[in-house]
């Protein structure tokens, strides 16, 4: 049972991967500190993956559940 629920979950994150094909966080980063004066700077760092790695996760997550009910039958 183990194996399949890890196969469902494989297969979830790989539609995740499909629909969503990156996101990004941003960060600050103080350019100026002179006392009072302070001027920081938002840096935006994408993280991209190809939609291909989600049709991976799909297949991967699919032959988990087939092997997993061939072993139990």
């Amino acid at each position: 049972m183990k194996v399949r629920s890890l196969g469902v979950l494989i297969i979830i994150i790989g539609i995740m991967m499909m629909i969503y094909s990156g996101f990004n966080y941003i960060s600050n980063e103080k350019v100026i500190d002179l006392g009072s004066v302070k001027v920081i700077r938002e840096i935006n760092h994408p993280v991209q993956w190809s939609p291909f790695l989600g049709v991976i996760l799909i297949i991967a997550g699919t032959v988990l559940i087939v092997t997993d009910k061939k072993i139990h039958t």
